[in-house]
């Protein structure tokens, strides 16, 4: 039996609309048609930059606890209704049951975060006599709402990317106006439920469903829209920074992720770490191991299990328990991974498991013996596949690994701690990793990377200063 198709509104302001147009969502397991959006048009997002006008407002004038208490209240939401939003994730996304719970009690876990920054949004006293004829003069800095933040979010994160950035809009006293991923918006619509049987009040929220190349331009290029939020591929990310004008950004663009294995690692708890950072959510993770390299002495021990324990690895339907990888997000996707491992192979690469592809699931894949000029070495796969490559000592794995127009996040196994400082100051990344895969993420630290891998800092607390900016107050005191 068919599930029945749900006909979603997007929102603008506090008001569910329809489009003229609509555009259909699709379960990328099965193919099968879930729902249906409303494809916005350019005159949507101006409606929502009107309401966001009006929305910043009240948003700047609502009192910390009144923040906080909405915040709290739509994280209560969530938990109370988890079941429906863990259904929500795996319906249009990648994940299997497991990988949405943890992403529904982080998405919670994000906003409980959010409401408990809004306290913390302080500034500092200056000491103005430091400089000769000041004496008189007192002063401190504050920080005050941008105003209307424009969020454009991806699909591998449907729901908790889009409260990374909603959460610390809100905390910080601005309007948000999401767009969410056109392949993974019903997540979205979801938690602006939340938000609005929390009490959040009209307009300080919207999100518009639709073609990003229809309505991402017209949003991101409005001059009343003063901070922009990005996270999705580096060449969207490189366009929009041409077109936003003078205005805040914060882009986070992905990466080919490295993680080094030392001769002295300890074996058991390095294959773990690696298999799951390369292979969860099928590989569509910005931080997902991506290259791994190994020391020599410890090269063809630690292949030959990493290939036992990918072996192991469920491909399957995912509302399965049992299952440990989904679906690509789409079969287009997951047609170009192929291809991409096809072009490796014929270069010289060795496949030493996985590489098939059937529909839009692609099997867990370990290449060796890449050649520097395949895309897969240089470029985001997005996909599960990982490279094991033998390095000679730990400055080459830390030049291979540094060898990337990416750094966002880089992983390293030694039990050496000055072998570990080396690496941290030697490996060109946002965050360095030790004894982990790159794969690590907490919702309270700051991420983010440098070259190709975006621009600022996400993480609630960091999210939340950029959202944010300085006024300098001076009083000069009679005498």
């Amino acid at each position: 039996m068919k599930n029945q198709i749900v006909q979603e509104r997007m929102l603008i302001g506090g008001e569910w609309v329809k489009a003229k147009e609509e555009m259909d969502v699709f379960d990328p397991g099965t193919g099968e048609l879930i729902a249906t959006v409303p494809s916005a048009s350019v005159e949507d997002v101006k409606e929502a930059i009107k309401k966001a006008k009006d929305g910043a407002e009240k948003s700047a004038t609502l009192s910390v606890h009144e923040r906080m208490n909405i915040l709290h209240k739509a994280a209560s939401y969530i938990e109370a209704n988890k079941t429906s939003f863990v259904n929500t994730i795996i319906a249009e996304s990648s994940k299997t049951i497991r990988e949405a719970r943890k992403e529904v009690i982080r998405c919670i876990e994000t906003l409980r975060l959010s409401a408990e920054e809004a306290r913390r949004i302080d500034g500092q006293t200056i000491p103005f006599s430091q400089m000769p004829g000041h004496e008189t003069r007192v002063g401190y800095v504050y920080r005050f709402p941008v105003g209307i933040v424009a969020a454009i979010t991806p699909f591998n994160d449907p729901l908790n990317l889009v409260a990374h950035k909603v959460g610390p809009a809100i905390a910080a006293g601005n309007a948000v106006i999401v767009k969410p991923a056109s392949l993974t918006p019903l997540s979205a619509l979801r938690l602006a439920e939340a938000f609005l049987h929390a009490g959040l009040p009209a307009n300080i929220l919207s999100v518009i469903t639709g073609r990003g190349s229809n309505i991402c331009d017209p949003l991101v290029e409005h001059d009343d829209v003063r901070f922009v939020s990005f996270t999705g591929g580096y060449e969207t990310g490189k366009e929009i920074t041409k077109k936003v004008g003078v205005k805040k950004t914060g882009m986070e663009l992905g990466s080919n992720s490295p993680t080094i294995i030392l001769k002295d690692a300890n074996v058991e708890e390095a294959i773990s770490s690696t298999v799951s950072g390369a292979f969860g959510v099928a590989g569509q993770n910005c931080i997902g191991v991506q290259r791994i390299y190994v020391e020599y002495p410890l090269y063809q021990t630690f292949l030959t299990r990493f290939v036992k324990e990918t072996k192991k690895l469920k491909v399957g339907t995912k509302s399965e328990e049992t299952t440990d990888i989904g679906p690509m997000i789409s079969e287009k996707e997951a047609k170009r991974v192929e291809s991409w491992i096809a072009e490796a192979k014929k270069l010289g690469a060795s496949i030493c498991c996985g590489g098939e592809r059937k529909k839009a699931y692609v099997e867990p894949t370990v290449l060796t013996n890449v050649p520097t000029q395949a895309t897969i070495a240089t470029q985001e796969v997005f996909g599960p596949v990982v490279l094991i490559e033998p390095v000679d000592s730990l400055q080459e794995a830390i030049e291979q690994s540094n060898d990337s127009g990416y750094g966002l996040q880089a992983g390293i196994f030694t039990e050496k701690l000055e072998t570990a400082f080396q690496a941290i100051h030697e490996l060109q990344f946002g965050g360095v990793m030790i004894n982990d895969s790159s794969d690590v993420r907490i919702d309270g630290m700051p991420f983010g990377g440098i070259k190709g891998s975006g621009i600022g800092r996400e993480g609630v607390r960091y999210a939340i200063e950029a959202m944010t900016e300085q006024k300098v107050v001076a009083f000069k005191l009679q005498k």
